[in-house]
């Protein structure tokens, strides 16, 4: 298996892993923490909250408006979500809860964009996207991180602390 064609970054994030799984799995909120600047939003006629299975749509633009209808294909709540499109290229984070080294608990959030197993997988290395990605991604997780630390992003079950 090919690795270049899965591209992987982490983030700590002081936020708890159930509060970080609740904006993954919200398809309005996908535009507010996109880094690439790509996703404009949800399609209103798909689901509010994202399961195993689910199709999702999206409005996109990559100098043209398009829609995207995306499938869920991992789901562990709290831990683990992944869709992929017609494309079968897979989006996916992967939570997990961890101390920084200052003490302070928190998720290390990992998206990874997988290729590895789209069958014409060189068309995307040459429109671009290998090389987009890492700070498309970079982006996104630090949007995820300020959304998730601002007062925007604070909701029941978002504190690490629940006596807080």
């Amino acid at each position: 298996m090919n690795s270049k064609y899965l591209v992987s970054r982490s983030r700590f994030i002081a936020a708890a892993p159930e509060a970080i799984f609740e904006v993954l799995a919200t398809p309005t909120l996908h535009s507010v923490i996109d880094g690439s600047d790509t996703v404009k939003g949800a399609q209103p006629r798909g689901p509010e909250r994202l399961s195993l299975g689910a199709k999702f749509g999206m409005e996109m633009n990559i100098k043209l408006d398009y829609k995207i209808l995306n499938t869920v294909c991992e789901f562990e709540e709290g831990r683990r979500i992944a869709w992929r499109h017609f494309g079968g290229h897979v989006w996916r984070y992967v939570l997990n809860p961890v101390t920084d080294d200052a003490g302070t608990p928190g998720t290390l959030v990992t998206e990874q964009w997988d290729a590895r197993h789209v069958p014409a997988r060189i068309l995307l290395r040459w429109a671009g996207y290998l090389r987009r990605h890492p700070a498309s991604i970079e982006q996104t997780l630090a949007k995820l991180d300020a959304y998730l630390t601002s007062a925007e992003g604070t909701a029941p079950g978002a504190a690490l602390d629940p006596q807080h």
